[in-house]
């Protein structure tokens, strides 16, 4: 995480970005998804880059996918959609991949729902490769899936069933791309982002005829951070969303990752992951055979005597430091004097460091259950994450095969997954009614939208073994917006026994799915 003791305030949030980005774009824990024959290699050819006006070179193609015993046939269209200026002048061309059902005759009954990775400065390719579309490439679960040939599957565990999906590349990323003058400036921020993406679903519905369809938006990481604030765009703009999920999420910078001298709610936040993340690794000195049993007793610890001895600083008295740095090490597997040695505050990249320290091993950051070998066993942080390496080359070489053989889409355009550039050049500051904060934190902005319009639905997905964004930081966040109580079970949880990437593990994308679907059916109910 940030070091507090030694990091001004602003490199602190640079660090905080950097690590943020790789977080949600290389979210690589991987599922045991079922065999089948690897691809045949890619032969493109290659062709001029997708006209100005962007729609010109769409390319649509058909396919059909079984769910459940049922045949869907379906359009899949890649292509991009351009953004424009008050003058009408184009400012950066968006890309995407629509996946509709055929055969739908009134478009009000069908959904649509827009997907989104984070970074900032992630493309999507990690959602469209391996979560919710009819296509899904074959990753190991929780171990370095290797280099090509890699095998692309029909996804049993699609939405399609429930929804048409668009998953959109944010500005700078994958095949989107700034047009014209536009200048960094003006789309690589938190409200520049917001508006971007407030103008591409405008423009996709309209051209799509989808004005009267349920709309959905899914983010993930950032991408939470963006579906707040473009939630809450929507509404002031006309359009009223029915649901919003949020996988893995990062809504208030401030108490989920920030640490310091008197900064302590992060710590509360990380512990019930760090019980979560040994008790997969069998570090626990006496290890409770319930994970769920494990996680309530450390949250009520964190929010009880963890939180009291943390405020006292240096007046805890010995003897209840000594209690609380014996009950950290049973449910951490962290020693007694490690902690004491870090008065009780162990940062994230340490636990990932210090808890297979003497196996020579780090564990993931985007998911924990990765394993990395430890160039060294000294130091306080790993080298790498495991978590972002496992499975990243799969996604992005299977989707450069697919959009070319498959989708028809031919661009001379180098698909770029991550652009550490725009993460760098972000700007942090974000305004809301009125007030302009320095760093995000958007939970006012998901609270307007779900208050204006009290229809709006929320579903709040979260991985045990997500070290980036950690599952009990977003209950602690979500649980201090000030929502009236008559919306409060609007919100509603998802636990799964993965990562930041959610669907990397098989049994948990099935779970996942699952639970979207009843959640899907009960927003839509009259």
């Amino acid at each position: 995480m940030i070091r507090r003791e030694t990091t001004p305030f602003g490199a602190q949030m640079k660090s905080l970005l950097a690590v943020l980005t790789f977080t949600m774009l290389f979210g690589a824990a991987a599922p045991a998804f079922a065999a089948a024959a690897p691809p045949g290699p890619a032969s493109p050819q290659p062709a001029a880059a997708p006209a100005a006006g962007g729609e010109t070179g769409d390319s649509s193609t058909h396919d059909s996918l079984t769910l459940a015993g049922k045949t869907i046939p379906y359009t899949a269209t890649a292509g991009t959609i351009t953004l424009r200026d008050a003058k009408g002048g184009p400012t950066c061309s968006m890309f995407y991949v629509a996946y509709t059902a055929d055969g739908i005759s009134n478009l009000s009954t069908r959904p649509v729902t827009f997907f989104y990775n984070g970074g900032p400065g992630s493309s999507t390719v990690w959602l469209r490769m391996a979560s919710f579309g009819p296509k899904r490439v074959v990753i190991a679960n929780a171990q370095f899936t290797g280099p090509a040939p890699y095998s692309l599957v029909d996804n049993e565990y699609s939405l399609l069933d429930k929804t048409d999906m668009v998953f959109v590349d944010a500005p700078g990323t994958g095949f989107s791309r700034l047009m014209g003058g536009s200048t960094p400036d003006q789309f690589y921020g938190v409200d520049q982002d917001g508006r971007a993406f407030r103008q591409f679903v405008q423009r996709y519905i309209t051209q799509n005829s989808r004005w009267n369809s349920p709309k959905f938006l899914f983010g993930e990481s950032y991408g939470t951070t963006r579906s707040a604030v473009l939630s809450n765009m929507l509404q002031q703009s006309g359009m009223d969303l029915n649901g919003v999920v949020l996988l893995s999420s990062a809504l208030n910078y401030g108490t989920e990752f920030i640490d310091g001298d008197g900064l302590d709610a992060a710590y509360i936040g990380y512990l019930p992951t760090e019980a979560a993340v040994a008790w997969y690794h069998n570090k626990l000195p006496h290890r409770p055979a319930s994970l769920t049993a494990l996680v309530q007793q450390v949250e009520d610890f964190a929010l009880g005597e963890y939180a009291d001895a943390l405020l006292k600083g240096a007046s805890l008295g010995k003897s209840e430091r000594d209690d609380v740095v014996h009950k950290l090490y049973e449910f951490t597997g962290i020693s007694e004097q490690f902690y004491r040695h870090a008065d009780l505050r162990v940062e994230a990249g340490e636990f990932e460091k210090e808890l297979l320290r003497d196996q020579y091993r780090t564990t993931g950051r985007l998911d924990a259950r990765y394993l990395g070998i430890d160039g060294r066993a000294v130091g306080s942080f790993p080298d790498y994450d495991p978590g972002s390496s496992g499975s990243a080359s799969a996604e992005v070489s299977a989707f450069n095969d697919y959009v070319r053989t498959s989708l028809k889409y031919q661009t001379d355009l180098i698909y770029d997954p991550l652009d550490v550039g725009v993460n760098q050049k972000w700007d942090l500051k974000h305004n809301i009614d009125g007030n302009q904060i320095p760093i995000p934190d958007v939970v006012q902005d998901l609270h307007d939208a779900m208050t204006q319009n009290p229809r709006l639905r929320v579903f709040s997905a979260n991985g045990y073994y997500d070290m980036a964004t950690p599952f009990f930081g977003t209950v602690y966040t979500l649980n201090h917006m000030a929502l009236d109580p008559s919306l409060r079970n609007h919100i509603t949880y998802g636990f799964y026994e993965s990562g930041h990437m959610v669907y990397m593990n098989v049994t948990a994308l099935a779970q996942f799915k699952s639970d979207l679907a009843r959640w899907y059916d009960s927003v839509l109910s009259p």
